[in-house]
């Protein structure tokens, strides 16, 4: 980059600048910018310029030739750029001097040089303007006849129209600035130009680039992109241009910059290839932001058509794409759906009029028009001593523009008539300020001093030739104003730049209008990723705010927002979408469920039998039947089982308080009275035998009456137990959303139920569990009971059944836990193993004595009551017969000796007390 001064160091040398002679003036440029100025030297005190006599003068620079070949400082001339540019600044002062209103008896002259497209050369031309400016001691100059030498005081220039390039602007900003000379760009828009502590006497009637880049990035964010690439040519437009992109598109937020390129100054073969396959490398950024000169422009999209990427690349295109042809030429179809910027304009029908017109007559102050005349014509003009080619025609001078050749407007004219005419409103301002009724100029503009002029043009505001409103701000710029074109190919009805919106500090963009690649009108995707769907957070790359992942929210997790899933409160469930909860649907057990159809039939089924039993045991009341299988116990005993029938219907019922608290008393309650009452009985079995190889005393409470003491006092502490769980914890209701909260949220439900855990259903059923495993322990003792004095056998093969019933249950409920099934199996298996108990008890202790009293009541009859001799007899016999059998199968024959007749009566005290026992529960 080129070297600068502080502004603090170039003031102090201003004073000392003055005094400097030309040749001082010289070697400061090279301390300052590192040029030499040589390329003007041999020219004479004045490089080649167009001279246009005025009482004031202003500069102008414009690019009439292309850059030279190295060691040229000229190339080729520009017709567009440099003769329309150059005729639309003639064309003004023409317009401006026959204006009686504007500079009234004034008249404006100019001095107009050629930068050739170069800095570094516009900076030598340029120093024409700041001659006058320098003070040249001449004392020690004498004429020959000793008289002092008259020297003509060259033209002093009170402002200067130009540059073109951004890069010779800054160049020659640099030097003006020194001599306070106001300078207005027609199209220079670097953004370090609005620097008004370096630049303060730099204007431009055309926006910045960082108009142009905000406008750029709102099209970019209006196509829905966020991932692009950027691509620039060395120097300070396309660089400065690019910087201010990603500047705003930093500030602005929701816009990356995957790669930014940049194209050298001067590229090597293949380096257009290599760009062109670095921008692959992030192909997913389709979108390309490119500040690039018409050259590189062309030679971009022809390395994209050389690697056969047709319609991979979408180019926004700044200013220097604009609405040319020339950058598109035979590349049409790779320039599809480009969209590019241009500052807003208009065709100036007057100046088409004049340029037309123009002849090598009418022209003559145009010292180039002739070499554009030779171009555009495609002609040779004769001169004195110079040979024809004869391969070219010879120029008759009656061609005529646009008539002979191809002519458009070229697009900055506008701005450069608006220039002309914001210096001579500025002029016009002043002028009427500081010289009041005055006709030309007073002395008070003699000279015009530049920072006062300055702030003249900064406070101008008029309309332009387009008419637009032509100010400045505080900077010198002028407001952004763009027209926005998509370059269409397969647009039939208008092929070519179609426009599609514009830019006035916000943007207005008609979607509908653009078209892409085959005739699309849906805008394609320049995205690093692509939105998430509904219930996906995101999960960003690290040092990529554009690029992320999607995760999906699992589970019971939903959207919170676009980078967080968040936790579903414990009643509810995700969306389907996961983007917000939903209650979880609530369940319970229904009476039409599979699962209750069983139990309900079972246990109807076990009510039915139970009822006909106690109605048969009432019916038959005082039958010895009835009356031999206790009726007291068996009463209590039927009252359990069909209670246990009972609580199938509670806990297929809708939980509810009243419910919950029955579910609690009864659960264990049937069960508790149906094996207390069995307890009782094999008990006292147990007791009366045991009792009679001890003694002949029969054994206590061994009554009906004392039965059912033992019974209820058995059966209270099942009581006692429940209703001191109420007091604890009162019966209510709960909704339980983790028992069935599997990972498939879907499948997720809140169970209505009574606030039972599992483990307080297992401690409600524990003390009837204790009395049935009790009562099997005393069935087992009493197995060698005689059958035909006692129920034993029948109760003992009872509880083994009950035992297996109840052995089966527990892996059955607790091997369920986690299934989703688990409300249904578990209370399926509960109702279903107690009606199972209930039958069991039922058939074995009832069931036969019912089929007799119905089916054989001839053998429901009172038998001759035996004494005691002969029960005891009968015991004996018995005994002994066992005894022997067992004997015989052992293989032995045993004689018994003759015993003391006291043993013979062993017996007969065991069998006194059994027919005792039997006697007292037959009454």
């Amino acid at each position: 980059m080129t070297p600068q001064l502080p502004p603090s160091l170039l003031h102090r040398q201003y004073d000392v600048v003055w005094a400097l002679g030309r040749r001082w003036l010289h070697l400061l440029l090279v301390f300052l910018v590192g040029v030499s100025p040589t390329a003007w030297s041999h020219q004479g005190m004045h490089p080649r310029s167009i001279k246009i006599e005025g009482d004031i003068t202003l500069g102008g620079l414009f690019p009439v030739h292309a850059k030279g070949p190295a060691g040229v400082p000229c190339g080729e001339i520009k017709k567009e750029k440099g003769i329309h540019r150059l005729e639309a600044m003639l064309y003004a002062l023409d317009q401006i001097n026959s204006d009686p209103d504007l500079l009234p008896n004034i008249t404006l002259g100019a001095r107009i040089l050629d930068t050739c497209s170069r800095d570094t050369y516009a900076l030598e031309q340029s120093l024409t303007f700041v001659q006058a400016l320098i003070q040249k001691d001449t004392s020690d100059i004498r004429c020959s006849n000793g008289e002092p030498p008259i020297i003509r005081k060259p033209e002093r220039v009170v402002g200067v129209i130009g540059a073109s390039g951004s890069s010779v602007s800054i160049m020659v900003a640099n030097v003006l600035r020194l001599f306070e000379i106001p300078q207005i760009s027609y199209a220079s828009t670097s953004p370090e130009l609005s620097d008004n502590n370096r630049y303060d006497f730099f204007s431009r009637v055309v926006p910045p680039d960082s108009y142009q880049a905000q406008a750029m990035v709102d099209i970019v964010k209006a196509m829905g992109w966020n991932y692009v690439s950027t691509l620039a040519s060395e120097g300070n437009y396309g660089e400065s241009g690019v910087d201010a992109f990603i500047q705003i598109s930093r500030e602005a937020g929701g816009l990356c910059v995957a790669q930014s390129l940049k194209i050298p100054r001067d590229p090597k073969p293949g380096e257009f290839d290599k760009i062109i396959k670095r921008l692959m490398e992030t192909s997913n950024a389709r979108g390309v932001i490119i500040f690039a000169s018409e050259d590189d422009i062309k030679r971009v999209l022809e390395a994209a058509k050389r690697a056969n990427l047709t319609g991979q690349f979408l180019f926004v295109g700044s200013d220097s794409w604009g609405a040319k042809i020339t950058p598109i030429l035979d590349q049409e179809d790779m320039a599809e759906g480009a969209v590019t910027i241009l500052p807003k304009r208009a065709s100036i029908e007057g100046f088409d009029q004049y340029f037309t017109s123009r002849s090598l007559e009418n022209n003559r102050r145009n010292i180039w028009f002739a070499e554009f005349w030779e171009d555009d014509f495609r002609c040779k003009l004769t001169r004195p001593g110079i040979k024809i080619d004869s391969e070219k025609k010879k120029c008759t001078g009656n061609e005529r523009v646009s008539r002979d050749s191809t002519y458009e407007q070229e697009g900055k004219v506008q701005f450069v008539i608006d220039a002309v005419y914001a210096m001579a409103h500025a002029l016009h301002n002043m002028h009427q300020d500081l010289c009041p009724g005055s006709t030309g100029v007073c002395d008070k503009m003699d000279p015009v001093e530049g920072r006062l002029l300055l702030s003249y043009i900064r406070s101008v505001n008029f309309n332009g030739s387009a008419g637009t409103g032509v100010l400045f701000n505080e900077n010198g710029d002028a407001p952004g104003r763009y027209d926005i074109f998509q370059y269409q190919v397969t647009n039939i009805t208008n092929p070519g730049y179609k426009v599609i919106g514009q830019w006035t500090n916000n943007l207005r963009l008609n979607l509908e209008e653009m078209q892409w690649s085959g005739g699309n009108k849906q805008v394609p995707d320049s995205v690093c990723s692509f939105p998430c769907n509904p219930g996906e957070r995101k999960k960003m790359v690290k040092g990529v705010p554009c690029c992320w992942h999607c995760e999906l929210c699992d589970g019971y997790h939903y959207q919170l927002d676009e980078f967080n899933c968040e936790l579903c409160p414990f009643n509810m469930r995700p969306t389907p979408n996961r983007t917000g909860c939903r209650p979880t649907p609530i369940i319970k057990l229904e009476w039409h469920s599979p699962w209750a159809i069983i139990p309900v039939f079972l246990a109807i089924l076990g009510i039915l039998a139970t009822s006909s039993v106690v109605l048969t045991f009432v019916r038959f009341n005082d039958t010895p039947i009835v009356r031999a299988s206790g009726r007291e116990l068996s009463y209590v005993l039927l009252t359990g089982i069909f209670l246990i029938y009972l609580i199938t219907f509670l806990m297929i019922a809708e939980p509810g308080a009243v419910v919950c608290a029955f579910r609690r008393l009864l659960l264990g309650l049937g069960m508790s009275i149906t094996y207390s009452a069995m307890l009782t009985k094999t008990n006292r079995i147990y007791r009366i035998f045991e009792q009679g190889k001890k003694s002949v005393t029969p054994p206590r409470f061994i009554s009906p009456t004392s039965q059912l003491a033992i019974t209820f006092t058995l059966i209270s502490v099942q009581v006692v137990g429940v209703f001191v769980w109420f007091g604890v914890v009162p019966p209510h209701t709960i909704i339980d959303y983790e028992e069935l909260r599997p990972p498939n949220p879907e499948l997720a439900r809140g169970i209505l139920k009574c606030d039972m855990s599992d483990l307080s259903l297992i401690c409600c059923l524990s003390y009837s569990i204790v009395l049935m495993v009790t009562c099997t322990v005393y069935a087992v003792k009493s197995r060698g009971v005689p059958e035909t004095f006692n129920e034993a056998k029948p109760i003992g093969f009872t509880m083994y059944t009950t035992c297996i019933i109840w052995l089966a249950f527990v892996p059955i409920f607790f091997g369920t836990a986690q299934s989703t099934e688990k409300m249904y199996i578990q209370t399926t298996t509960l109702t279903v193993s107690m009606s199972l108990s209930a039958y069991v008890s039922l058939g074995m202790l009832y069931i036969p004595k019912v089929y007799v009293i119905i089916f054989h009541p001839e053998q429901n009859v009172q038998k001759r009551k035996r004494s005691f001799k002969a029960v005891a007899q009968a015991a004996t016999m018995s005994t002994r017969l066992s005894q022997k059998s067992n004997d015989k199968q052992n293989g032995e024959t045993k004689i018994e000796p003759e015993r003391p007749q006291k043993l013979k009566y062993l017996p007969l005290s065991l069998a006194k007390n059994v027919a005792v026992s039997s006697e007292l529960s037959n009454n």
